[in-house]
């Protein structure tokens, strides 16, 4: 479920911060390179079509298994198609979902990435839209840390 309202991105006013030009090793430690050279634009970034792209944030745990958390914020793009395998929001029969899209031989499902959710068959005479593919998932690492 998704909590509204949306957030719409405005290209006019760029969202900038400084990008560390060199990778960050997930291994050993390697010394720090002090490379601060490049300025990052998130809209550029995060918002391939800014104009049919919006956030919105994440309620529920049916998404945990492609790293999608209650609470989190999600970059959805209206401009791109959605395809088999793709996460999308959609409205099925007037409730907003977020799941991963499956199409095979004629038949739809919306699939949950969490085993306590069952799939959901979308039925011939159900109302099904797709509003968007999500493209990114935005979220801190406290997620799920108990304090």
């Amino acid at each position: 479920m998704l909590h509204q309202p949306f957030f719409v991105p405005s290209p006019d006013q760029p969202r900038s911060i400084t990008l560390y030009d060199g990778a960050v090793p997930a291994g050993f430690p390697s010394p720090a390179d002090d490379h601060l050279d490049q300025v990052l634009d998130l809209n550029r970034h995060l918002f391939r079509h800014p104009a049919a792209t919006f956030l919105a944030r994440v309620r529920g745990d049916s998404m945990l298994g492609a790293g999608i958390h209650d609470g989190d914020l999600i970059a959805v793009d209206r401009a791109l198609s959605a395809r088999d395998g793709h996460v999308v929001i959609a409205i099925l029969d007037g409730e907003h979902t977020i799941k991963r899209l499956r199409r095979r031989e004629g038949r739809v499902w919306l699939l949950p990435e969490n085993d306590a959710y069952e799939p959901l068959e979308v039925a011939a005479d159900a109302s099904l839209t797709i509003c968007g593919v999500v493209t990114h998932v935005i979220h801190g690492l406290t997620v799920g840390v108990k304090s």
